[in-house]
C-alpha cells in the first residue's frame, strides 16, 4: 500500500485520558465513533508481536515482545510483555546500524518481529528476527530511498544485530516513477532456507504497477538470491501488496494481500503453496475472502492459522476497513475453519477500533494465548475529529478476548428477501432483517469438520408482530423447542437439537409468520 507522504508531529497529552475512558466500554454496547481496547502509546499502525520460546534464557520462554511503527525518525520500538500483554514496557528503539550516523537515514516502517523455529545458517532455533523497512529522507524530509533490512537478536531482544539487506529501492511513495520496495515478511522453510516476502515498485517499465516476490538466503539472511514473482498483475493498473505468509495444519503455506485498484479495491486474496515457494500463475488473484453476504475484507491483511475447532484449525484475517455491506470501519476479523474454502465469516476484533486515517488498524497482530483467549494489537486514530485524519495523533491499542468460532452472523448468510441493518446492540453490529413467509430466507453454508448430534442457536426478535424462525438442515425441516428472552435485551433465543454431517452443511433460516430480525446462529454446548 502506498505511505502517506505526510508524517507530522506526535502529541499524546490528554488523548489518552479520553482513549482510557473508552476501556470501559468494552463489554458494553460501544458506539460506532468510540473506540475500546487499552492504551499502549502513541504509534501510526503496523504492529506485530511473538511469544518467545526454546531460548537459552528459559525464564523468557513465554514472554510477549511487540514492535510497530511510530511518528517520526527515532527507530522502531520495542516493547515487552511478562505477563502475556496485560502490562507492555518499553525496551528500547531499534536502530539503523547499516547506515549509523547518518541522521538522514532510520529503521522505521513496517516492522515484522518473528522467532526461529529451526536453523538457518549460523542463526540457531530460538533467535529472534526483525524484519524492517529503512529509509532515507532528502533536505525536504521526503523518502527517496528504502532497504528492507534483517536484525538478529539471541539475547531475548536485549541488543541487535544487523544480518543483511533484502532488497533496496527508492523513490518518494507518491511519486508516479517510484521503484520503491516495501512490508518484508520473513520465515524459515523446512530446509532451513530462509524466505523474505515483500513488496516491489520496480517493474512498472514492464507494466506492473507493484508486485508481490520472494527472495532466498541460504545464510541466515546475510545475503539473498534472485528475485522470484508470486503475485504480479499486468497491465500497469492493479496494485497487489501487502503479504503475509501463513502456515497451516496440512503443511501449505498461505500467502493474503490487499488488491489495490482491482475490481473492489483493496478486497484481501489468498493463494495458496505447497512448499512457501510457488504460489501458480502470477497473475492468477487466486481466491477472493468474501462472506456469503457480500462482505470482504480491504486493505492491509494479516492471515493468521490458530489451532482450534476441528482438525484443519481456523485462518483468521484481520484488514484496515471492509467493502460490501462489511464494517467499514474495520472491526470484524474474517474466519474460515475449511482450509481457506468456501464462505468466510466474521467475528468482533477484540480491539474496537476508530478508523479516521488509512494508518488506523494498518497491519494488526493477534496472538492466541495459553488460555484460548486471543491477544490483539493495533492502531487507532483520535477521537478529536481535528486530529482523527493525522495519523500521527494515532494510539496503539491493545485487548485480549475470546473469539466465538462456532457463531454464524446473519449478515453474512446467503440472503433471498432479506436486508443487512447496522444495530449496536447486534454481535457484530449488524443483523439481518428476513421477509415472511414464503419469500425470506437467510442460508448458512458451514461446515464442520465432526458432524453428529448438536445445539443450534438462533438470536432473533420480532420487529412489532409474532415470529418464530423455522429452521431446515440440509433439506429437512427442524422442529424447535420454544424460545426465551436473551438476558432483558430485547432478543428472543431459540435452541434447535440439528444432526449434522462431517463436513458442509446447509442450514436455511425461513420466513416466518411476519418479518422478523436475525443476529446470528451458534452451535452451543
Amino acid at each position: 500500500m502506498r505511505r502517506m507522504a505526510c508524517h507530522l508531529a506526535s502529541r499524546v497529552g490528554g488523548l489518552l485520558f479520553v482513549m482510557a475512558a473508552a476501556n470501559i466500554a468494552q463489554a458494553q454496547d460501544v458506539p460506532p465513533d468510540v473506540a475500546s481496547g487499552h492504551v499502549l502509546t502513541a504509534g501510526t499502525g503496523y504492529a506485530s508481536v511473538v511469544r518467545m520460546s526454546q531460548q537459552s534464557d528459559a525464564r523468557a520462554d513465554g514472554r510477549l515482545l511487540l514492535v510497530f511503527e511510530q511518528n517520526g525518525m527515532t527507530g522502531v520500538p520495542l516493547y515487552v510483555s511478562n505477563d502475556s500483554g496485560k502490562t507492555w514496557q518499553f525496551m528500547q528503539n531499534v536502530v539503523d546500524q547499516e547506515h549509523a550516523g547518518d541522521k538522514a537515514w532510520q529503521l522505521r516502517w513496517q516492522p515484522h518481529i518473528s522467532q526461529m523455529q529451526r536453523d538457518s545458517g549460523d542463526l540457531k532455533r530460538g533467535t529472534l528476527l526483525l524484519a524492517a523497512n529503512a529509509t532515507r529522507n532528502d533536505e525536504r524530509g521526503h523518502v527517496v530511498e528504502e532497504d528492507l533490512q534483517l536484525y538478529a537478536s539471541t539475547d531475548q531482544g536485549k541488543s541487535w544485530r544487523y544480518r543483511g539487506s533484502i532488497v533496496k529501492g527508492g523513490g518518494h511513495p507518491e511519486d508516479k516513477d517510484n521503484h520503491g520496495v516495501w512490508e518484508p515478511n520473513v520465515h524459515i522453510l523446512d530446509d532451513g532456507r530462509m524466505i523474505a516476502y515483500y513488496s516491489s515498485e520496480q517493474h512498472k517499465r514492464e507494466g506492473f504497477n507493484q508486485i508481490l516476490a520472494h527472495k532466498l538466503s541460504t545464510d541466515g539472511g546475510k545475503t539473498w538470491g534472485s528475485e522470484t514473482m508470486d503475485v504480479a498483475m499486468p497491465g500497469g493498473v492493479e496494485r497487489p501488496g501487502m503479504a503475509i505468509v501463513a502456515r497451516l495444519s496440512d503443511g501449505r503455506y498461505v500467502m493474503n494481500y490487499e488488491d489495490i485498484d482491482g475490481a473492489n479495491n483493496g478486497q484481501v486474496h489468498v493463494k495458496f503453496s505447497p512448499d512457501g515457494l510457488t504460489f501458480g500463475d502470477p497473475a492468477d488473484h487466486g481466491t477472493a475472502v468474501q462472506t456469503e453476504g457480500g462482505a470482504w475484507p480491504a486493505a492491509c491483511p494479516v492471515v493468521t492459522w490458530f489451532p482450534v475447532g476441528g482438525s484443519q484449525g481456523v485462518i483468521v484475517i484481520s484488514a484496515e476497513r471492509a467493502g460490501g455491506n462489511g464494517d467499514t470501519a474495520g472491526r470484524s476479523l474474517y474466519w474460515n475453519n475449511d482450509g481457506g474454502r468456501g464462505p468466510w465469516w466474521e467475528v468482533p476484533a477484540p480491539v474496537q477500533k476508530v478508523t479516521g486515517n488509512i494508518h488506523a488498524g494498518w497491519t494488526q497482530a493477534l496472538l492466541q494465548q495459553k488460555d484460548g483467549r486471543f491477544l490483539h494489537v493495533t492502531s487507532s486514530s483520535a477521537p478529536q475529529l481535528d486530529q482523527a485524519w493525522k495519523a500521527a495523533y494515532n494510539v496503539m491499542l491493545y485487548a485480549d478476548a475470546p473469539l466465538n468460532f462456532d457463531r454464524y452472523e446473519a449478515e453474512d448468510a446467503a440472503r433471498t428477501n432479506a436486508v443487512v441493518i447496522g444495530n449496536p446492540h447486534a454481535s457484530n453490529r449488524r443483523m439481518a432483517r428476513i421477509a415472511a413467509a414464503p419469500y425470506g430466507k437467510l442460508q448458512f453454508d458451514i461446515h464442520r469438520d465432526h458432524g453428529g448430534a448438536h445445539t443450534l442457536r438462533v438470536r432473533y426478535e420480532d420487529i412489532g408482530l409474532p415470529a418464530t424462525p423455522r429452521v431446515n438442515v440440509n433439506g429437512s425441516s427442524v422442529a424447535a423447542s420454544g424460545s426465551k428472552a436473551d438476558g432483558g435485551t430485547g432478543w428472543n433465543v431459540m435452541d434447535v437439537k440439528v444432526d449434522l454431517r462431517d463436513g458442509d452443511n446447509v442450514i436455511v433460516l425461513g420466513g416466518a409468520e411476519h418479518a422478523y430480525d436475525v443476529d446470528y446462529i451458534e452451535f452451543v454446548k
